[in-house]
């Protein structure tokens, strides 16, 4: 299969998220959600064999959750700050999540929401720092594949699993 990517596990993120505010609305719900990050929670860790060590915490952030018109996707546009004991780094990403199904419920915020399992969510982050121990990921590309984790009491959970494109 010469010229097909493979993927290389590289984090693991946990990102913990305030109740939606929605802005504006569509006839199937809010057309545009905003989910800011519980500041100083979350993490992003290394997978044990990734050869870039990263174990950080998120200071702020905030996903902008952009529904389309026919209510069945949603575009995120992320931006956040981690900072770990070497220096901080900047995730951003962009992607979608299904929400006519599971996803869906969380993003409205339905009373039944409920843990939902990776693949409703995937998105292409970047990671940009001025911390030399991290630069090597300014140069890589990145995929990661969510999902939602719902715990009575607590904040949202969006949990991604995040791997390195190479051939």
């Amino acid at each position: 299969m010469a010229g097909f990517a493979k993927l290389i596990p590289a984090f693991t993120v946990q990102i913990h998220v305030d109740p939606a505010t929605p802005i504006g609305a569509l006839s199937t719900g809010p057309a545009l959600v905003h989910l800011p990050f519980v500041p100083n929670s979350g993490f992003l860790k290394s997978e044990p064999d990734y050869p870039v060590k990263v174990d950080a915490v998120f200071v702020h952030g905030a996903d902008y959750v952009k529904v389309d018109k026919d209510g069945k996707f949603a575009r995120l546009e992320v931006q956040s700050t981690l900072r770990a004991p070497e220096g901080a780094l900047r995730y951003n990403y962009t992607g979608t999540v299904d929400i006519s199904g599971p996803g869906g419920k969380i993003i409205r915020g339905e009373a039944d929401a409920a843990t939902t399992d990776f693949g409703g969510i995937f998105a292409q982050p970047i990671f940009e720092t001025g911390t030399a121990a991290f630069q090597a990921l300014e140069g890589k590309t990145f995929v990661q594949s969510g999902r939602f984790i719902i715990e009575q009491g607590k904040p949202v959970i969006v949990e991604y699993k995040i791997s390195e494109v190479t051939y």
